[in-house]
């Protein structure tokens, strides 16, 4: 499981930093959201990754906080897929606001025409 996970970040990491070097705006976005997403799931890693653990307390079982999960790394993963949602849509607008004025969709502003 955890070498699937690794190599998942790894995929993903890999895939957003070659997007960001590419000369067109939207490949850039679209490398932003992956290496998001990359940063996301090494934050839910860390939360040490277990299967069949319960998320709460119970009342009757003593509080050993091996057996349960650790909610941290869950809350700042959603807080995160919020911020990254809210982050695309306003790098969208700007996207489609500066290719409405340049007519081109070049990081650089120049067209491979020009």
């Amino acid at each position: 499981m955890e070498i699937i996970l690794a190599l998942s970040i790894g995929a993903l990491a890999s895939s957003g930093v070659w997007l960001l070097l590419r000369s067109r705006t939207y490949q850039v976005l679209i490398g932003l959201s992956l290496l998001s997403y990359a940063v996301n799931l090494f934050i839910f890693a860390m939360g040490r990754v277990q299967t069949g653990a319960p998320p709460i307390l119970k009342s009757n079982v003593p509080g050993d906080l091996a057996r349960f999960t650790d909610p941290v790394p869950q809350a700042l993963v959603l807080t995160a897929i919020v911020i990254t949602f809210a982050m695309t849509a306003l790098l969208l607008v700007v996207l489609l606001a500066a290719r409405g004025l340049s007519r081109n969709d070049h990081v650089d502003g120049r067209g491979s025409g020009s």
